[in-house]
């Protein structure tokens, strides 16, 4: 189907994971005729819907980690899991999918990848379409700060009300976009549950990688290229006691942008609410806050 934005579009791409996480805690619980909880899910329609009609958003991509386990899982034992998230949250969901399908959004529900797989390799597939002026990336998760391009691939932190490009990405942490899963790999990501290289930080990451880029091209002599850190023996000799453990975290960081989420942009156009959204409208309304 041919788009009504033929010359010019805005692509939203948002981590439904994220948000749902983020009104769970953030909204009063809220539980419909049946007992079950949907006070999250109706927090994310509502900040979703708002965006959609004050025309904030014309096509619009949400990724959930349909299960929270991923192939990652397999390649690091301790790596996040499902475990110790509260059942009235986990149960939220297949009702997020479900009732964000029923809206007109375009939905990734994840099980082998996760959420910001999807995000990351639509935000690629996106940018590569000529009609396609900006993506925005609405997380604030740094794991997605790889996938910022110049200003024509940004995130967008819809609860600040920032947004961070390229030279954000740098200012905030030191390196470009394409150093995230080196510099993720050495200081560790403990909600994703690996815990980096033992004394490498935010601050000896940032000063090495801006030389060298990438792990891999760390050389073992790396301090005398005259790199400015603090204990830079300490940090050679732990890095290269544990380099192929860096390389495991690197990859673990590292986000699959060649799955493919759609075959045209014009599929993330939203054309409205679908006829089956207004039994998931009824069903939230009539849920009150305990």
């Amino acid at each position: 189907m041919r788009s009504r934005f033929p010359f010019t579009v805005i692509v939203h791409l948002i981590d439904g994971t994220y948000e749902l996480f983020r009104h769970f805690y953030a909204v009063p619980p809220a539980r419909d005729k049946t007992g079950a909880e949907v006070g999250a899910v109706r927090g994310v329609i509502n900040s979703v819907r708002g965006m959609l009609n004050r025309g904030e958003a014309t096509h619009v991509g949400v990724a959930t980690d349909h299960v929270i386990e991923s192939f990652r899982n397999d390649l690091w034992p301790g790596y996040k899991t499902g475990d110790g998230i509260d059942p009235n949250l986990l149960s939220q969901f297949p009702l997020l999918e479900e009732a964000m399908r029923a809206f007109g959004v375009k939905v990734w529900a994840m099980v082998e990848y996760e959420a910001d797989d999807a995000l990351a390799a639509a935000a690629v597939q996106a940018a590569a379409d000529p009609r396609v002026t900006q993506v925005r990336i609405c997380t604030p998760d740094k794991d997605l700060a790889q996938c910022v391009s110049g200003t024509r691939i940004v995130q967008e932190d819809r609860l600040r009300r920032a947004t961070r490009d390229e030279a954000g990405v740098i200012a905030k942490f030191g390196v470009a976009p394409m150093s995230i899963p080196d510099y993720l790999a050495l200081v560790g990501d403990s909600s994703d549950g690996y815990p980096g290289i033992a004394g490498w930080g935010a601050k000896s990451a940032a000063a090495v990688l801006a030389k060298f880029q990438h792990i891999n091209q760390i050389p073992a002599d790396w301090r005398s290229w005259g790199v400015n850190v603090t204990r830079p023996g300490a940090l050679s000799i732990a890095l290269e006691k544990d380099r192929p453990l860096a390389m495991l975290f690197r990859d673990l960081a590292t986000l699959r942008s060649d799955i493919e989420v759609f075959k045209s942009v014009d599929e993330l156009e939203w054309k409205g609410p679908t006829p089956a959204f207004d039994a998931f409208k009824a069903r939230f309304d009539s849920a009150p806050v305990s």
